[in-house]
């Protein structure tokens, strides 16, 4: 089973990872985070395939992709 994990204070509220999430799982949230953003949250963990699609759309590099306790970084700085 995969599991998303976004890094709020990353995230810019580009909402490009939402729209390109095919199971539709991930949403933006309704708080702010420090920089004043309205950041993506996933709200349905256990629809998501582990496409990994979000995580390469993501410009700013807030979200891992855990799975079978593997960690995938994509573009680690």
């Amino acid at each position: 089973m995969s599991q998303i994990v976004i890094n709020p204070d990353r995230c810019k509220g580009c909402e490009l990872c939402v729209r390109a999430c095919p199971q539709k799982i991930l949403g933006m949230g309704k708080t702010m985070n420090t920089k004043g953003y309205f950041y993506a949250e996933v709200e349905e963990q256990k629809r998501c395939i582990g496409c990994r699609l979000c995580c390469i759309t993501c410009p700013d590099v807030a979200i891992e992709m855990h799975s079978h306790g593997t960690m995938y970084h994509y573009f680690s700085y």
